[in-house]
C-alpha cells in the first residue's frame, strides 16, 4: 500500500466516527437566480460542469466506497422519536425551498422570508415576514448554526426616486428558537445563490459592502470582523473545507489560462496562495478534505476534467466521463453523481477516478426546455441508497454499491406535478431516514421501505 494510499484510509477512519452528526446542506445549484442577479453557474454541455454548493460534500455523511462499505449490508429504516406521516400545503411559506436542521424544517416562500416547520408533524412554528415581496429563486434559509438560522431578506420596501422597485438584499440572521430577527447586513447585490454567503469558522462570509469584497462577519452581533478584495476584472469563487474558506480566482474572460486558489485565515482574512491551476476552473463541491474543480472538456467532448485540491495545496487530478446535456452533477460524499436528460444516472468515484455503475434514475425526466429539472439527489450512505424525486411526483431509491432501483414510490398529493413555480425544480430533504419531497409549496413526509 502507497503512502498516498495510508493517509486516505486514516482519513476514512477517522472521519466515519463523525457521520451522524454531519449536517445536510442547501442546494447545490441555484437555477433560478433572483431579478438581476448574475447567473454563475455553467451548464454540463458546456465549458464547465457547474459551479455548485459551498458545503455539497456533506449530504448524509461521507462515503468511504471502500471494500470494507460496500461488504456492509444497509441497515432497516428507522422513524425518528415523535414523527409521524404527514402532508400540508404552506401557501406563501415554502416555494422558495426548505433546509434541515435536525427536527426542525426551515422555509420560504412569497409571504415569508423564513418560516420554521416541524420536520417530526409538519406543525408550523414562526414565521419572518417579507419585506414588500418574496422572491422568485432557491433563496431559502442557507444554514443554521449556534441556534442561528441565516436568510435572505428585501432591503428595503421603498420604490426609487423614479418610481422602479429594487429592494435590494440583506442576509439576516434570526434566532432559530423564536423567529425574531438579530440582525441585518446589507449584501453588494441581489445575488442570493452559494456563492453569497457562507459559514466559516467563528463568522458568516458574506459579498457585502460592494462586488469583490467579502466580509466575515460576526455571528452573534453582524459586526465585520475583517475583508478581502480583489480587483476589477477578476471572479473569485467561494468555498469552504473544514471551516477554512478558499477562493478560486481567475481572470473575467471566455478561456482564462489560470485559475488561482487562495486560503484564507478565519480569524484574521489573511490571504495566501496554495496553488495555480491550468485554465479556468469552478468550485464543484467539496469531498473529505478535499476541494473539488472542475476544468472544460477534453477535446472530443467526452470527459471533463476534475482537480481535488487539499488544503495544503496538492492537487490529484480526475477524469469524469460525460457525454451530452446533464441534468444534475452533483458532488455528495466522495462520488460525483450525474442524471443526464434521457434518465441515465451514473455514480462516479473521486477516491479511485472509476465508474462505480450507469443505471436509469427510476423517475420520468422533464423536457430539457422545460425550465425546471428533478430534484437534486439525496444519499442515505447508512442505507446505502441514493434518492431522486421528479415534479410527477414520482421518487426512486438506487443501491449506491450497484445502482439497482431498490424502492420507488410515487405522491399523488403533488396533483399533475407540473411545476409550480416558475419553473422551479422540486426538492428532497433527509430528515434521519425519511424523506420529505417538496413541490411548490405542497411538502410530504414519508418514510422509505427499502427491498433487499
Amino acid at each position: 500500500m502507497t503512502t498516498e494510499q495510508v493517509e486516505e484510509r486514516v482519513r476514512e477512519t477517522l472521519r466515519a466516527v463523525d457521520l451522524d452528526r454531519v449536517r445536510a446542506p442547501g442546494d447545490l445549484v441555484d437555477r433560478v437566480v433572483r431579478r438581476r442577479g448574475r447567473r454563475r453557474f455553467a451548464q454540463a454541455a458546456g465549458s464547465t460542469v457547474a459551479v455548485a454548493a459551498i458545503t455539497a460534500g456533506a449530504v448524509l455523511g461521507l462515503g468511504g466506497g471502500g471494500a470494507a462499505d460496500q461488504d456492509r449490508p444497509a441497515r432497516p429504516a428507522a422513524s425518528p422519536q415523535g414523527w409521524k406521516p404527514w402532508n400540508i400545503t404552506a401557501k406563501g411559506t415554502a416555494e422558495r425551498g426548505c433546509l434541515v436542521d435536525g427536527a426542525a424544517l426551515y422555509c420560504a416562500g412569497s409571504r415569508y422570508d423564513a418560516a420554521k416547520f416541524d420536520a417530526r408533524t409538519g406543525e408550523r412554528q414562526w414565521t419572518v415576514k417579507v419585506v414588500r415581496e418574496g422572491g422568485y429563486g432557491n433563496d431559502h434559509p442557507f444554514a443554521v448554526r449556534d441556534g442561528v438560522v441565516y436568510a435572505y431578506q428585501n432591503h428595503t420596501a421603498r420604490n426609487q426616486p423614479n418610481g422602479d422597485y429594487a429592494g435590494g438584499t440583506d442576509l439576516v440572521a434570526v434566532k432559530a428558537g423564536t423567529g425574531k430577527v438579530l440582525w441585518k447586513v446589507e449584501l453588494a447585490n441581489d445575488n442570493r445563490d452559494g456563492q453569497s454567503a457562507l459559514l466559516i469558522d467563528g463568522a458568516v462570509l458574506a459579498n457585502t459592502p460592494k462586488d469583490r469584497t467579502m466580509s466575515a462577519l460576526d455571528p452573534r452581533t453582524g459586526r465585520t470582523k475583517w475583508r478581502h478584495t480583489w480587483k476589477k476584472g477578476i471572479w473569485c469563487e467561494r468555498a469552504v473545507l473544514s471551516g477554512v474558506p478558499y477562493l478560486a480566482c481567475r481572470r473575467e474572460i471566455k478561456h482564462p489560462q489560470t485559475t488561482d486558489v487562495f486560503r484564507l485565515d478565519p480569524a484574521t482574512g489573511k490571504a495566501e496562495q496554495i496553488t495555480g491551476l491550468l485554465g479556468g476552473q469552478s468550485f464543484m463541491g467539496t469531498t473529505k478534505d478535499r476541494l473539488v474543480l472542475s476544468a472544460e472538456r477534453d477535446a472530443a467532448g467526452k470527459k471533463v476534467r476534475l482537480t481535488l485540491v487539499s488544503g495544503s495545496g496538492q492537487g490529484v487530478e480526475r477524469w469524469l466521463p460525460l457525454q451530452g446535456a446533464q441534468a444534475h452533477v452533483d458532488v455528495i460524499g466522495d462520488r460525483v453523481i450525474s442524471v443526464n436528460w434521457r434518465g441515465e444516472a451514473r455514480a462516479y468515484s473521486l477516491r479511485t477516478g472509476k465508474v462505480l455503475w450507469t443505471r436509469p434514475v427510476g423517475v420520468p425526466m422533464p423536457d430539457e426546455e422545460s425550465m425546471t429539472g428533478i430534484a437534486s439527489p439525496v444519499v442515505s450512505e447508512k442505507r446505502g441508497v441514493v434518492f431522486f424525486l421528479s415534479p410527477t411526483g414520482d421518487l426512486s431509491g438506487l443501491d449506491l454499491r450497484t445502482g439497482r432501483q431498490v424502492w420507488r414510490h410515487h405522491v399523488d398529493f403533488f396533483g399533475k406535478g407540473k411545476p409550480l413555480n416558475f419553473g422551479m425544480p422540486p426538492q428532497l430533504l433527509p430528515y434521519d431516514d425519511v424523506l420529505i419531497a417538496r413541490n411548490g409549496n405542497k411538502m410530504i413526509s414519508l418514510l422509505p421501505r427499502i427491498t433487499g
